[in-house]
């Protein structure tokens, strides 16, 4: 196994991993696969970020793959394909003359309870831990908030998951606003 030394290279790694986790058909018996891998994924970045050294150089590659990922889980959740192109999920479209008559039907089931709730401690315990990782940096003996502020990237780094957690909605599947799921997280 190669190490990977810096941010930088840990980020492209994972990037890659994140390719080609989302190439894996939104339909079953692949759907908890794809789950599986992008849960096992999202553990491992929010758990290896915070043990590089945090840099201003690499702070907009960090909130970028970020954001990939949230996407990435916006698809999944919504049992979408991934448009490599567009960087966001699309929904799945079989031609009807690509369905023959009397094969099993395509189906794609939805991401566990379980599986869902996984995701939410990830995200929140993960961004949590960002925010330490940030605090506590020796960036110039600066504010962690400071420093996203004065590169610009404080709302983004804000907005964390905010497409992910919006689409988990609350714990009983309902619908949450704003003020609701601040308060949870």
């Amino acid at each position: 196994m190669s190490r990977l030394p810096t941010l930088t290279s840990y980020l492209d790694a994972m990037h890659k991993l994140l390719a080609f986790i989302l190439q894996i058909p939104p339909v079953d018996p692949s759907t908890p696969l794809r789950t599986t891998f992008l849960l096992r994924l999202t553990g491992d970045a929010m758990n290896s970020i915070t043990g590089y050294p945090p840099s201003t150089n690499d702070l907009q590659q960090l909130l970028d793959f970020l954001d990939d990922l949230d996407q990435a889980w916006v698809a999944v959740l919504r049992s979408q394909a991934w448009d490599p192109v567009s960087g966001e999920g699309v929904d799945l479209i079989v031609p009807v003359e690509h369905i023959l008559p009397g094969t099993t039907p395509i189906v794609s089931s939805s991401v566990s309870q379980t599986e869902r709730t996984r995701l939410r401690s990830l995200l929140v315990t993960g961004t949590a831990g960002l925010e330490e990782w940030l605090t506590g940096s020796d960036m110039g003996r600066e504010d962690g908030e400071l420093i996203l502020e004065r590169a610009g990237l404080l709302q983004e780094f804000n907005d964390l998951f905010s497409s992910t957690l919006a689409e988990l909605g609350s714990l009983s599947g309902t619908s949450m606003d704003a003020v609701e799921m601040e308060a949870i997280c």
